[in-house]
């Protein structure tokens, strides 16, 4: 059978760069994004909304960013990019009377990064009480909403509940005074305690100078039939194994590890985003979350993600039309990808490679530096933008105080 599939993918990978070659030479247009995706995609949020920045203490935002400057590349400096685009953006205004939005510059997941730069944001709670603590003690509008026209960046995984595990995550809970604010957050998850309601849930960071200096000519034959690379045991959280992933990374190895259709390791070559390129599919299975950068990375390369997440929120959802480029796959279905993926016929491959080629998607995916029309940082403006305007009785609709001693105990110690 395998070698039936390898024979197959020799013949599949033969039609798509005849009909590829067909499609430069006659066809040049790029596929827009059709419907309302498109529409929304590409929106323009300035003058559509205002957004007062409040001015916090430097050791909740510049200190982290000047103790270790690794902030700035992990897959979470979203919170440090979007303090910066705001801070000279036309939709920020001076004058808090007449500002839709308020936001609160506060690097949670910078206060403290292992020697790999990973960060640890156990603190980060006490670090988010205590920045609206200060807010609402320094200026009224805090107190007026309790929080229901704020915003914040919560970038890390399983948002405000600031754990990478899910059981402590779920212990921990949405940190309690962020109940009517909306949450900005790489984290989504259906039926999760850790993600609210009305969370704009957007994509990981990835430094876009990076990404572009491993670029190569779109030119290049596809010629790596699955590509993935990363995890597929946690050893060191998981030590049993099986639970890490919901064991759908475990089944891809101990499924296809020896499948010559199959391009997958734990190692991380120099040349992976150089591969990603060059592969038609890119596996994308949860892992403790939902997500992973490689999510990005493969839209951004124009490699078809094959998502293997149940119960995923995917990023910028109303603009990306994640079902006609992506392709999903259901965990307990893991065992049959290598059938699943041959049998996706030649004009559909093509037709999702059309739409990954559009570059409004790739910029939508991007925190650019400078900031650009339709990049990430935009559609977290058209997010806000939509939900606009507040309902009247989020605002001012009763006068509960929310219960600043509520939450695990270790969350209420003085940050």
């Amino acid at each position: 059978m395998r070698n039936w599939n390898f024979l197959g993918f020799l013949y599949l990978a033969f039609i798509l760069r005849v009909e590829s070659f067909k499609f430069h030479r006659i066809d040049q247009h790029v596929e827009r994004i059709s419907g309302s995706a498109g529409d929304v995609l590409e929106d323009d949020p300035t003058g559509r909304l205002k957004v007062f920045v409040y001015e916090l203490p430097s050791k909740y935002n510049k200190k982290t960013v000047q103790r270790d400057s690794r902030c700035l590349n992990h897959m979470f400096a979203a919170e440090i990019y979007m303090n910066r685009f705001l801070l000279s953006s036309p939709v920020r205004t001076l004058n808090p009377e007449e500002a839709d939005w308020f936001y609160t510059p506060v690097y949670t997941t910078c206060e403290y990064l292992t020697p790999h730069g990973h960060p640890l944001p156990f603190n980060s709670p006490r670090m988010m009480r205590s920045a609206i603590h200060h807010i609402a003690s320094s200026w009224p509008y805090w107190n007026r909403t309790q929080g229901a026209d704020h915003f914040f960046i919560v970038p890390h995984d399983f948002g405000a509940c600031f754990h990478f595990q899910e059981e402590k995550a779920i212990e921990r809970g949405i940190l309690p005074l962020l109940q009517r604010a909306t949450l900005v957050q790489t984290f989504g998850q259906r039926n999760h305690v850790c993600l609210k309601d009305g969370s704009i849930t957007i994509p990981p960071y990835a430094p876009p100078q990076k990404i572009q200096s491993h670029l190569i000519s779109p030119d290049t034959p596809r010629s790596i039939f699955v590509y993935f690379r990363g995890l597929f045991y946690d050893k060191r959280n998981d030590p049993e194994g099986g639970y890490y992933a919901r064991g759908a990374r475990a089944a891809v190895w101990e499924n296809f590890k020896d499948n010559p259709l199959f391009d997958i390791s734990t190692d991380h070559p120099t040349t992976y985003y150089e591969d990603m390129q060059r592969a038609i599919f890119c596996l994308c299975p949860l892992g403790w979350a939902p997500w992973s950068p490689r999510l990005i990375e493969a839209v951004v390369f124009g490699c078809i993600p094959v998502i293997i997440a149940d119960d995923i929120v995917l990023p910028f959802a109303d603009a990306i039309p994640w079902e006609d480029i992506g392709l999903f796959v259901a965990e307990k279905d893991v065992t049959y990808l290598d059938n699943i993926l041959t049998s996706v016929p030649p004009q559909e491959i093509l037709r999702k490679q059309r739409l990954l080629a559009n570059p409004s998607m790739k910029q939508a995916m991007l925190f650019l530096q400078p900031a650009q029309p339709g990049d990430a940082f935009h559609q977290i403006l058209n997010g806000l933008a939509r939900k606009l305007p507040h309902h009247h009785k989020t605002i001012y609709g009763d006068n509960n105080v929310l219960n600043w001693t509520a939450g695990p105990v270790g969350d209420l110690k003085p940050w």
